[in-house]
């Protein structure tokens, strides 16, 4: 999953994207050799593309695919806040980046080649991810870490009073077939529960607990079949490790039916991602 790793240090700055996927089909086809087991590491990449390039993101798009078969889609965050301090240096977008024409031309050109979208933007920013979702309905949408609900900086406190909002949009979102939700980024310093930085560290029970409105939720609109547990390390570092926080999805998922957690724990991003793994 994109992160902004490995650029290419030299060329065309809307070409050093591809970087990424170089280095992480390398990792791939490392695994790939079943020098290391059983393991396929990277069976499904998605990489980044500007979509303001509009028609010239074709370029970016068909370099990652030539790189490698594994390449599945792109993610371009739109996450941008009024209060500066909500996202602090990992503020890069401008406001309102998902309505403009530019990025929506960019935007339109993955359905000539197959490919999805995964976003991530913060709560405030739903209806607008909602709409390019609308316009858009041969485009596979994947909604990253349930949308962030928000809980500091001027939002502190404010987490459970804007949670009707949230849920609200989340419920627009769900109808839409083609979109999908992963389940996790609650770990972040952005919705700063209980849990985040807590001393000594919070067990995967109290996780669970804490979680459960939001991950209930979007199965409930979603369902388990558009719906995914996602790891987010190394952020979720903040909260937890990386034991901790699957023994958290386990602990949340105990009464949900084996078929609705073959599809929560591996299903949907085997389907949506379209990963060709043996079982």
């Amino acid at each position: 999953m994109q992160c902004g790793a490995m650029y290419r240090a030299d060329g065309p700055e809307h070409m050093k994207p591809v970087g990424e996927t170089e280095f992480v089909n390398g990792v791939a086809a490392m695994t790939a050799s079943g020098a290391y087991g059983d393991v396929r590491a990277c069976a499904a990449i998605v990489g980044h593309a500007d979509c303001t390039l509009g028609d010239r993101i074709d370029e970016v798009l068909e370099a990652h695919l030539k790189v490698s078969d594994r390449f599945r889609g792109i993610r371009h965050s739109c996450a941008w806040d009024a209060d500066t301090n909500v996202l602090g240096p990992l503020a890069r977008a401008p406001a309102g980046l998902y309505p403009t024409d530019a990025f929506r031309k960019g935007y339109a050109r993955l359905a000539k080649y197959g490919l999805s979208f995964d976003s991530w933007l913060l709560e405030p920013q739903l209806p607008e991810l909602i709409d390019l979702a609308r316009a858009h309905p041969q485009i596979p949408l994947i909604l990253n870490h349930v949308g962030t609900p928000l809980g500091l900086a001027s939002y502190e406190g404010k987490r459970p009073e804007r949670f009707g909002t949230w849920r609200d949009n989340i419920r627009k979102l769900a109808e839409l077939p083609h979109v999908s939700v992963k389940l996790g980024g609650l770990a972040m310093a952005f919705c700063n529960f209980p849990s985040f930085l807590s001393d000594p560290p919070a067990p995967s029970t109290q996780l669970a607990a804490e979680w459960k409105p939001y991950l209930e939720t979007c199965i409930e609109a979603f369902g388990a079949r558009r719906s995914m547990f996602e790891s987010n390390f190394p952020v979720d570092l903040g909260s937890c490790d990386y034991r901790t926080l699957w023994n958290a999805f386990k602990v949340f998922a105990r009464d949900y039916s084996a078929t609705e957690k073959a599809e929560l724990f591996a299903g949907t991003a085997r389907r949506v991602y379209r990963m060709q793994l043996h079982s």
